[in-house]
């Protein structure tokens, strides 16, 4: 008997403390938006969403088996309240023994387009033309292609990519996943 690829599970996150992109196993997205007049109650509402994207543990089978999340901007305004969301989100995937991997926005900028620098309309226009794909934010978008980051460096891609796109890849330190 032959053996079957295994299938990964992957989920990819863009966070934000205003509005957190997340690419759910299915290929779906969605953005949490929070209001800043709910103050540091915005992260328990984005651990929350992130809880149901990821699943609660073994119960159902439903914890994913990798999860992808830009990394923190360097030298941005917005990396200390980001780093906030990021600590909520790293603890909560650490309790449920959920791997991840930081992708900085340079290197999936190029895996997504070719080149690593650039506003967000060649990544929106790249996920149209490799897979047809249209989102209402560019954290949805972002969230996306982290998803398909991780799956194709597990091995399972949806869509094929030019090697040296895919080669960016290795610039990111990738958690050991069980196959």
């Amino acid at each position: 008997m032959a053996d079957e690829q295994r299938t990964f599970t992957v989920v990819g996150l863009d966070l934000s403390v205003t509005g957190t992109g997340i690419a759910y196993r299915d290929g779906s997205t969605t953005t949490v938006k929070t209001k800043e007049r709910d103050r540091d109650h915005r992260l328990t509402q984005i651990e929350e969403a992130v809880l149901i994207a990821v699943g609660d543990g073994d119960a159902l089978g439903l914890t994913v088996d990798l999860v992808v999340m830009e990394d923190i901007p360097q030298n941005s305004h917005a990396a200390k309240p980001i780093a906030m969301v990021h600590g909520v989100v790293r603890n909560l995937l650490n309790k449920l023994g959920i791997p991840y991997v930081l992708v900085v926005p340079a290197t999936l900028k190029f895996y997504a387009t070719g080149k690593g620098s650039g506003d967000k309309v060649p990544m929106a226009l790249a996920a149209y033309k490799r897979a047809g794909r249209e989102f209402e934010d560019d954290n949805q978008c972002d969230a996306w292609w982290l998803r398909h980051a991780g799956l194709d460096r597990l091995g399972c891609p949806e869509f094929s990519l030019p090697a040296v796109q895919r080669d960016a890849l290795k610039k990111a330190t990738w958690p050991e996943v069980k196959r």
